[in-house]
């Protein structure tokens, strides 16, 4: 036996260990400014940008169930292209700036 390899391998595939973990975490980020989008405190933001925000949230919502279904359904054996974790960061950042415009416009008030 290898000095490196375990004695006992772990029940999930790495992949698994690690992405499931960040696809819960992005629909958890994606509900929570979903739902400040939606709310009272998000009326310093023009009706069309909360609009289109909300159904940018709601596409990558089912692209994260979409994979995280693969990922459980194939035991592991699936991933998710980097191009893609990396746009769903992107619309985090893009959320985490809204909601920091919406705090900022609320505290003024």
């Amino acid at each position: 036996m290898d000095s490196f390899e375990s004695p006992n391998p772990p029940d999930k595939p790495l992949v698994q260990v690690l992405l499931e973990p960040l696809l819960n975490d992005f629909q958890n980020w994606f509900q929570e400014y979903k739902t400040l989008l939606t709310s009272s405190q998000a009326g310093c933001l023009a009706a069309s940008q909360r609009h289109e925000l909300v159904e940018q949230i709601e596409h990558a919502q089912q692209e994260v169930s979409t994979a995280r279904t693969l990922l459980l359904t194939t035991d592991g054996q699936a991933g998710v292209e980097t191009s893609m974790v990396m746009s769903w960061h992107q619309l985090v950042l893009q959320c985490w700036q809204t909601a920091r415009q919406i705090r900022q416009s609320n505290e003024t008030l």
